[in-house]
């Protein structure tokens, strides 16, 4: 009976010591669940309206503000840099190659402005975008999740740092590197990949694939992205099947050789993030599971606290 107690005890204090690990994780630089709830109660229900409203007019919109958080996060860390707009002595970040075919800068402007006529200089930039793409993921009908706030907006938006994006011909190791610099695992790599779920690739990012003959492409797949490409390097090529909506389909097509672009159909060809895939196809809820962990991680890459931040006024320029 006392090894029993002992054990029940022992076991209380991990878990509590567990939740402890998660409620400080949680409270990451000053981050919080609830951070505008006396100061802007309504932000997130603001964002979410917006979010909706936009999507309703053009569901494509959803893989574009997903995409933004990624280009945004994975270069000075999730501070809105990716809003800022170029200056006669600066050239921004959303003005990079890599970076022209973003879409959905006038959802996020559009917002702050609605949020600044209710509670004016509270909300970050940073904060609206981590949170616009957190609605478009359940929009598009994958999962909903919660992410803290309290981003602060960075002072810092330069062309020669988006060098650090990843160009779509990176390998699995490749790719595990520069994830796992910024603290992801294997696992985190493939479910954020599956965001590739919603959306197209241009011509120009796969075309390389169709010029080498690259074997690890299903021959009547190679046929339709050659048929996509005839029309230059600007034609789109949905990334599965069901490009407006989240689902576990980029995962079958992947198995089916068909991942448009060369990383991500690495993916499935590499013994190191295979079996990830195919439980990934095989289990949508696992997928969602994974997933929305990581873009939980992913939101808190890097933030900017308030003194190396500002609350800007307007999204697109500095105070």
């Amino acid at each position: 009976m006392g090894d029993n107690k002992m054990v029940m005890a022992n076991l209380l204090s991990v878990i509590m010591l567990m939740h402890a690990i998660v409620a400080l994780s949680s409270n990451v630089r000053g981050l919080s669940k609830n951070y505008y709830m006396k100061s802007c109660p309504t932000a997130e229900q603001i964002v979410k309206n917006s979010v909706n409203n936009a999507l309703q007019a053009d569901p494509t919109l959803a893989a574009g503000l997903i995409r933004m958080l990624f280009h945004d996060c994975f270069i000075e860390g999730c501070d809105a840099s990716i809003l800022l707009d170029s200056t006669n002595d600066n050239t921004a970040e959303k003005d990079s190659p890599g970076n022209l075919s973003l879409r959905g800068y006038e959802i996020i402007y559009d917002t702050k402005q609605e949020i600044e006529n209710t509670c004016p200089g509270v909300v970050s930039c940073a904060d609206i975008l981590a949170m616009a793409a957190r609605d478009a993921v359940f929009w598009a009908g994958g999962p909903f999740y919660q992410i803290p706030k309290g981003r602060f907006d960075g002072k810092r938006s330069k062309i020669e740092d988006t060098k650090n994006l990843l160009p779509p011909s990176f390998n699995v190791s490749q790719l595990i590197q520069a994830f796992g610099q910024r603290g992801f695992s294997p696992k985190d790599v493939v479910a954020l990949s599956g965001a590739h779920t919603l959306g197209v690739a241009r011509c120009s990012s796969f075309k390389a694939r169709l010029i080498t003959l690259d074997s690890s492409v299903d021959s009547s797949f190679a046929n339709t992205l050659s048929k996509t490409c005839s029309a230059g390097d600007n034609a789109e090529q949905p990334l599965d099947a069901t490009r407006n909506d989240f689902d576990n389909a980029y995962f079958n097509a992947l198995q089916m050789k068909s991942g448009v672009l060369f990383s991500d159909q690495a993916l499935f060809n590499s013994p190191v993030t295979r079996n990830l895939v195919n439980g990934y196809a095989l289990n949508q809820t696992k997928f969602f599971f994974d997933f929305q962990k990581a873009m939980r991680k992913m939101s808190k890459l890097n933030v900017k606290n308030s003194s190396q931040g500002e609350v800007r006024k307007h999204c697109r320029c500095l105070n």
